[in-house]
């Protein structure tokens, strides 16, 4: 029997206690979650996470031998620069296994305050060669660079081969056509930044309006797409739009789709990645839960025989059910296109 190099490890989203709870339950590693503040690059009403409820996930975690990461993922805000020096602080006192984070200046402060803290280098920071991250790994001493998702897996595998830290990717979730961190589509509609609010289009940007019988999704007042009855609605975002080109209305960038790399999970061990993200602290602690035991399931298959590794079909049934306008794609990983 043939076995992968290492096993990957499953680091899920958690936007909930309830969702960090079945991410364990589920046999994710590692779990992913941030504070309800502009610290955190999902900061929706609703969702995240009080102190409280961080140490009583972080020794939930630790009970079972798993680990958990604390988001500090958006860029500092000019004059708010304490406020996310205390969620490192905090993230410190909490007893978070590692921090993820973007902003040059906070990772300069992390490093310096608490040096035996662990340091991940988030998708934010867009660190899409060699260069770049080793030198945040010179500056900072970050542990993990998360690689962002518009890489090919040739391009992963030469990353890999030459960095002197650890390498995490997505395995599933919605997928961004941008190098994260440096997209700023939707500020032109809203006037946020992505990169700055955490979200590509904020709620108070979004509007619903029912007109004879269609459903328009528009920001800021521009119509991003129109649902005629009983279709499918997506949550609206510029590149994910139908826009009307030369007579015709059609995805003018990206159709909805999610990423989904099960089916590379053996290539993706064998080159050295250490780490299968799933995308989603937005979402349910459902969705958490039957994805993480997919992926689960999948890893451990992957693992145990790399060779005759295949996905099982209600493998790809379950994880399409989840994904955006219910269908999936390998991204850039495999694209043909330079």
């Amino acid at each position: 029997m043939e076995t992968s190099s290492h096993p990957l490890e499953l680091v899920a989203p958690a936007g909930s206690l309830a969702a960090l709870t079945a991410a364990l339950d589920a046999g994710a590693d590692t779990v992913y979650l941030g504070l309800r503040n502009a610290t955190n690059a999902r900061n929706f009403a609703g969702l995240n996470f009080s102190e409280s409820d961080i140490r009583t996930g972080v020794d939930l975690a630790h009970q079972r031998g798993r680990q958990v990461l604390f988001a500090i993922n958006t860029f500092v805000q000019a004059g708010r620069g304490q406020e996310w020096r205390a969620a490192v602080d905090a993230a410190h006192d909490l007893g978070a296994d590692a921090v993820i984070m973007a902003d040059a200046g906070l990772l300069a402060y992390a490093s310096d305050r608490y040096p035996d803290l662990r340091l991940h280098l988030s998708v934010q920071g867009s660190a899409t060669h060699t260069d770049a991250i080793e030198l945040m790994k010179e500056q900072f001493g970050i542990r993990r660079v998360v690689l962002p998702r518009v890489l090919t897996l040739a391009e992963i595998a030469r990353i890999c081969a030459n960095v002197s830290v650890e390498v995490e990717v997505f395995g599933f979730g919605s997928l961004c056509v941008m190098a994260e961190g440096r997209c700023l589509l939707s500020s032109y509609a809203t006037g946020d930044s992505p990169n700055n609010k955490g979200v590509c289009s904020p709620a108070h940007a979004v509007r619903w309006v029912e007109t004879r019988g269609r459903m328009d999704a528009r920001l800021s007042g521009i119509l991003i797409d129109r649902y005629e009855p009983g279709e499918p609605a997506a949550y609206p975002t510029l590149c994910k739009g139908r826009f009307e080109v030369e007579g015709r209305a059609d995805h003018a960038l990206e159709e909805p789709t999610s990423l989904n790399a099960i089916g590379l999970l053996p290539r993706l061990a064998e080159m050295g990645v250490t780490a299968i993200k799933i995308e989603g602290r937005q979402r349910s602690p459902a969705y958490v839960a039957q994805v993480v035991s997919t992926l689960r399931a999948a890893l451990d298959s992957a693992h145990a025989d790399a060779a005759r590794f295949s996905p099982l079909p209600k493998w790809n049934a379950l994880l399409a059910r989840h994904a955006e306008g219910s269908q999936v794609t390998q991204g850039a990983f495999e694209r043909p296109w330079k």
